[in-house]
Parts: C-alpha cells; sequence; structure tokens
C-alpha cells in the first residue's frame, strides 16, 4: 500500500522557462530560501544522485535522491535513496492551460504496515512534504512571474 501527497500551483510564465528554472537544481537554493544547499554526489546515466538540504520551519532537513529529467515528457523525477523516506518517488509534471502551467509536485510512498503508512501520511507528508512542497511551489511562481516572462 502506498501512501501519496500531491500540491500544485498555477504559474502565469512560459512552459519553457518554467520546465528549464525547475530542472536546475544547483539554481534552488538561490531561488528558495528554504533550501539550504543542494549538493551532486555521482553523475550517471541513470541521473543524478544529489543530497538536498532544506528548512521545515526552523527544522533542518535533508535526502539523498536520485534525480533524473525527462525532456520529452516534460517531467522530473526523483526517487529518495535513504533513510525514513527511503523509496518515496517524486515526480513533477507540467500542464499548459489557458492561464497558465499547473505544476503538480506527486509524492508516493510504499509502506506495509498500519503503522508506516500512518508514520508515511501523518508525519512525513502532512508535517514535512506538504508543507515543504507548498513553500517550494509558491517560490517558484514569485520568481517565474517577477523574471519568467
Amino acid at each position: 500500500m502506498s501512501v501519496r501527497t500531491e500540491n500544485s500551483i498555477l504559474i502565469k510564465a512560459p512552459l519553457e522557462k518554467i520546465f528549464e528554472t525547475t530542472a536546475n537544481l544547483l539554481l534552488w537554493p538561490t531561488v528558495l530560501p528554504h533550501y539550504r544547499w543542494i549538493r551532486i554526489l555521482r553523475v550517471g546515466d541513470d541521473g543524478l544522485i544529489v543530497k538536498m538540504a532544506a528548512r521545515r520551519g526552523w527544522v533542518p532537513i535533508q535526502w539523498t535522491s536520485r534525480f533524473q529529467v525527462d525532456l520529452n515528457a516534460r517531467e522530473l523525477h526523483f526517487e529518495h535513496l535513504k533513510a525514513f523516506t527511503r523509496g518515496m518517488r517524486v515526480l513533477w509534471t507540467y500542464t499548459p492551460t489557458p492561464e497558465g502551467v499547473r505544476i503538480t509536485i506527486s509524492h508516493e510512498l510504499d509502506r506495509a504496515s498500519a503503522f508506516g503508512r500512518w508514520f508515511a501520511h501523518y508525519v512525513l507528508g502532512e508535517m514535512f512534504i506538504r508543507p515543504v512542497a507548498t513553500r517550494t511551489l509558491s517560490h517558484f511562481k514569485q520568481y517565474l512571474e517577477q523574471n519568467g516572462a
């Protein structure tokens, strides 16, 4: 059984600029004030292995992920590789609409036990993932609508 969270926002900027900006991980700490740093640990045929650090309020958090950009589908893929979120799959999608581009971030984590699902949903999902993803999307919106056209 899996636990899933989803966040989305509408951004009024060109799709190519939005995709290019959000796919540039090394730009994130500059654009997103809650991101402390991102380090590339390895570059391979299967994408980048990155260590990412942010803040959820005053709480510092960090994780290691495999990051892949799918240029054809215009998707960003992350797979968390360690600790509590190991196995989490994160998908960024971009949907053009007449009003702008809707970015959706989906987090999915499989957990077999009832406690594992509860922990993934309430602690990881509601206390950390949803607030950080909401803040990420809000800051990208602000940055891209001011600088993206």
